[in-house]
């Protein structure tokens, strides 16, 4: 399994929106939560404008030219805000969402930003 990384842009909203969506859902359904989102196409919309805002640092995480994950920072003021954090459940534990992290740190130490984000524990330990 070969990661690339690469910057996100406006096209991979809807593998994005689909995979924060099933993510997130599955995440919720394993506690018992409400879902965080509650359509595809809400999800979709959400990672669309995320992806077209130049103020947002958008990692995109690919294996074998398929979209698998990504990340953000958003870049409001001197503390950026990380996240979401998406992996494709299917690929799940393999350090993929460890890998966009670390590429979000970096971006926001390269911009000289500290940062702040929520995650759950299972997003964390299962990226």
């Amino acid at each position: 399994m070969a990661l690339q990384l690469r910057p996100g842009s406006p096209q991979d909203a809807d593998a994005c929106g689909a995979i924060g969506f099933t993510a997130y859902t599955a995440i919720a359904e394993h506690h018992n939560f409400a879902p965080d989102w509650p359509s595809p196409e809400l999800t979709t919309a959400f990672m669309s404008t995320f992806l077209a805002r130049p103020d947002i640092y958008s990692i995109v995480a690919a294996v074998d030219g398929r979209i698998v994950g990504s990340n953000f920072l958003t870049e409001e003021d001197t503390i950026a805000a990380v996240g979401p954090v998406t992996v494709d459940p299917a690929v799940q534990d393999a350090s993929i969402g460890r890998r966009m992290m670390e590429d979000i740190l970096e971006g926001a130490e390269r911009r000289r930003m500290a940062c702040c984000g929520r995650s759950a524990d299972d997003e964390v330990n299962r990226s």
